[in-house]
């Protein structure tokens, strides 16, 4: 990544956290919505890692995911996950959900959904855009409180190639 995409992203998270700050200030926590199209990847990546962090630092920070339909959490991300020495045990089928654990932290489940699942909260979320086609054709979002994007490239694209799994690595 070139210095100047370095520059902007670090930006981008800047807005993050300033937003979690802010949450914590008002309500006495976050909840974070990471937001993709298909709930199958990066919104999935992004929901797990707001969840292990929010544990490990002691943050009072609740991490949803959801899209804008529903798909099934794609097995290549479950697998980027097991390489990293999570432990991960699927109950269901079609769109099973994961039970995944990482050092220590408790319990996230993870599994499709909309983004405005039974699952997740419906008032002051901040919504979390982590694709620009959510971004662009997912307006409004009703539980939001504030919205922010925080866009990833999707590693769908090197699927059944020799890059597929440095791909997935890289994005989670």
């Amino acid at each position: 990544m070139d210095k100047e995409k370095l520059v902007e992203r670090h930006q981008i998270l800047k807005n993050v956290a300033a937003a979690v700050t802010e949450s914590i200030e008002q309500f006495g926590e976050a909840r974070l919505n990471f937001i993709c199209t298909h709930n199958s990847r990066r919104s999935q990546f992004t929901q797990l890692w707001g969840h292990v962090l929010a544990h490990q630092y002691g943050l009072p920070v609740r991490s949803y995911s959801g899209g804008m339909e529903v798909t099934a959490c794609n097995e290549r991300t479950i697998e980027s996950l097991i390489r990293l020495g999570m432990q991960v045990v699927a109950n269901g089928e079609g769109n099973p959900q994961y039970r995944v654990v990482f050092q220590g932290s408790p319990e996230a489940v993870l599994f499709s959904k909309v983004f405005d699942d039974a699952e997740n909260p419906t008032e002051r979320v901040i919504a979390i855009m982590t694709c620009a086609n959510a971004d662009e054709n997912c307006p409004f979002i009703p539980s939001a409180w504030m919205r922010l994007p925080l866009r990833y490239e999707d590693p769908k694209k090197y699927d059944d190639t020799e890059r597929e799994s440095s791909a997935y690595d890289e994005t989670r």
